[in-house]
């Protein structure tokens, strides 16, 4: 494997990464905006993964439109899959996380 191919592998990972990090932080506000307003954990959950995959959708609409970028439907799919992994987390994870940053959570009323 050449050098180039070793440095798009890099820039291709770290780029994907961005788009489950943002996704997943987006979903997890939007799921607790949600559950402030007193929709119910599931329905919060799956509103929360929908708004984000939409959201993801129509920016990569909107790439179509600005030069020196290109729409990619796998974003889609990398910005679905930080949705689903920050739901998975906030109901699986943080449980399991030490009380002190579990507090921080709860504080932040994510649980």
């Amino acid at each position: 494997m050449g050098a180039a191919t070793q440095i798009y592998w890099k820039d291709f990972i770290i780029k994907k990464s961005v788009h489950i990090i943002e996704y997943a932080i987006l979903t997890m506000l939007m799921y607790r905006a949600l559950r402030a307003s007193g929709v119910k954990p599931q329905n919060a959950a799956l509103g929360a993964i929908f708004v984000s995959a939409l959201y993801g959708a129509t920016d990569e609409y909107h790439q179509s439109f600005t030069p020196g970028r290109e729409p990619r439907v796998r974003d889609i799919f990398f910005d679905i899959i930080g949705a689903i992994l920050a739901i998975y987390g906030l109901w699986n994870w943080v449980d399991k996380l030490p009380k002190k940053i579990k507090s921080y959570f709860e504080k932040l009323e994510f649980v």
